[in-house]
């Protein structure tokens, strides 16, 4: 049925239209969206990280990073493939790689010849077309050389360790540039497999699940899988002669390999092996163990005065272990770390204290729960000793190794919790750990989280634990607070984090 008032009003509008003309005329057609041709230019030879505007590269995020590489330790020769899966973020004319002493013989993009040539440490890649934003490729690189460290005398020579038995690539915060093609800074994190072939009788232990291993005409491929998206500097490759136990851990293969020189009761097994138990409790803590495998490397080279937190398999230095007692502290420092660096990585360098702070606290905690010190004693003695001169938040970037970002980051961490509460605190590290986890984070992210978990505006808090060179007043009226004035021991014999830094790297 129609309702005669509407028809009416129909009909009027019809007559109004057009001088009388009763005849509806049809809509013209839309006029077409223009097409905007794609503005091809180069990819950015670095990722604009503050402190190191040069480290990584624009343009492509990658997805991962399949290597077959081949070492002989006589000749210190390494060379094979890397495939290289991303995906373009601009209009890519071409794009650059970090890759520092080796040199690339032939690189496919989507599998067309591209040209190539190198640049310094960069390897700057033409493919035969322009690559769309959004558009997935796939670029292969052949390569080979003598791999070498990197120079920069204010930060330790990270990179490639060639040694008596065979070679260690290793470093922070760059290194995996010394032997694979990469986009070396930690806010591109990609999945990681690496085939690494060295003559029989030699172990070359990487990051994440052992696949099988092949022998032939005196080779072994040694075959790993990191599945988790990893920051290029955790990717680690350790070969020579070593003794690695194989086991399983929470339903998850466990890893640790000490070198045959070893014995295998010495202080470095030992500590090591509590790395299972460890990560038990640091779990209650953090929640669940982010990745698929676990474990650890010690390795002896004099080189190496340091631990390093690479995903699913920290390597650490041997002058950690040589006391009589097993060195737990630093297993702990790194193991934390597989939530606070690796899992929940850096956006950029100057929040550093987001690692390092939680894993020195972790340090603390685990100190705590094996019945020694207690978390508040260890933060009243860094309390009473520091220089408070040295700030955390913005510690420049000569100084990412710093006593500020380790000591003074332990203590925010611990202040924080005495400010919040251990309810808050606690429920503050699962979230973040659970909602970040393979991803990427800054300090703005983590007071924003704290703010809402507490539900306390910490602005001032932050400024003055992070930012602030005067010593932050404590909660006097907790009453778990005994912050005294004794002096705290930092010497590099009694502190793992002192003497966990890079050697040459300014404290």
């Amino acid at each position: 049925m129609r309702r005669r008032g509407s028809l009416l009003a129909a009909t009027l509008t019809v007559l109004l239209v057009a001088g009388g003309c009763t005849r509806n005329r049809p809509a013209p057609p839309p006029s077409p969206s223009p097409i905007t041709a794609p503005h091809f230019r180069p990819g950015a030879d670095g990722a604009g990280d503050p402190y190191f505007p040069k480290y990584g590269n624009g343009g492509y995020d990658v997805a991962g990073y399949d290597l077959d590489l081949r070492y002989d330790p006589k000749t210190g020769k390494l060379g094979g493939r890397a495939t290289i899966t991303a995906t373009a973020t601009q209009d890519l004319s071409r794009f650059d790689f970090d890759l520092a002493h080796l040199k690339a013989s032939e690189v496919t993009v989507d599998g067309a010849a591209a040209t190539s040539r190198a640049t310094g440490n960069e390897l700057i890649v033409t493919p035969a077309a322009g690559i769309p934003n959004g558009r997935k490729f796939t670029v292969v690189v052949e390569y080979g050389g003598t791999p070498d460290q990197l120079e920069n005398k204010s930060l330790g020579n990270g990179g490639w360790i060639r040694t008596g038995d065979g070679g260690i690539a290793l470093g922070q915060p760059e290194s995996a540039s010394t032997w694979y093609p990469v986009n070396d800074h930690p806010s591109d994190k990609a999945t990681f497999t690496l085939a690494m072939t060295v003559p029989d009788g030699l172990e070359a232990i990487s990051n994440g699940v052992p696949g099988p291993r092949r022998s032939q005409d005196g080779w072994t491929t040694w075959r790993w899988t990191e599945s988790s998206p990893m920051a290029s500097y955790l990717s680690t490759v350790v070969i020579g002669q070593y003794r690695i136990t194989t086991s399983t851990h929470d339903g998850k293969p466990m890893i640790i390999a000490v070198p045959d020189s070893m014995p295998a009761t010495s202080t470095a097994a030992r500590s090591l092996a509590r790395t299972g138990e460890i990560t038990d409790y640091l779990a209650s803590v953090f929640g669940p163990y982010p990745f698929d495998a676990n474990g650890g490397v010690v390795v002896t080279d004099d080189r190496i005065g340091y631990a390093l937190e690479n995903q699913s398999r920290p390597v650490y230095g041997a002058p950690f272990f040589t006391g009589a007692e097993p060195n737990e502290g630093v297993v702990a420092h790194e193991i934390a770390h597989q939530w606070f660096g690796d899992s929940v990585s850096l956006s950029r360098w100057q929040d550093i204290w987001l690692n390092e702070g939680f894993a020195t606290y972790a340090e603390w905690l685990w100190s705590e729960k094996s019945g020694k010190q207690t978390a508040q004693e260890l933060f009243d003695k860094a309390y009473a000793s520091f220089d408070w001169k040295n700030t955390p938040g913005d510690p420049g970037a000569a100084r990412i190794f710093g006593d500020a970002v380790y000591q003074r980051g332990g203590m925010v961490v611990h202040a924080l919790r005495k400010a919040i509460g251990d309810d808050a605190f606690f429920r503050l590290l699962k979230t973040w750990t659970g909602e970040h986890r393979n991803g990427n984070v800054d300090t703005a992210q983590f007071i924003a989280a704290a703010e809402k978990i507490s539900g306390k505006n910490l602005d001032g808090f932050f400024a003055a634990w992070l930012n602030g060179t005067t010593r932050p007043p404590v909660n006097r009226n907790d009453p778990q607070d005994t912050s005294g004035e004794g002096a705290g021991d930092h010497s590099p014999a009694s502190s793992p984090v002192a003497r966990r830094s890079p050697l040459g790297a300014t404290e």
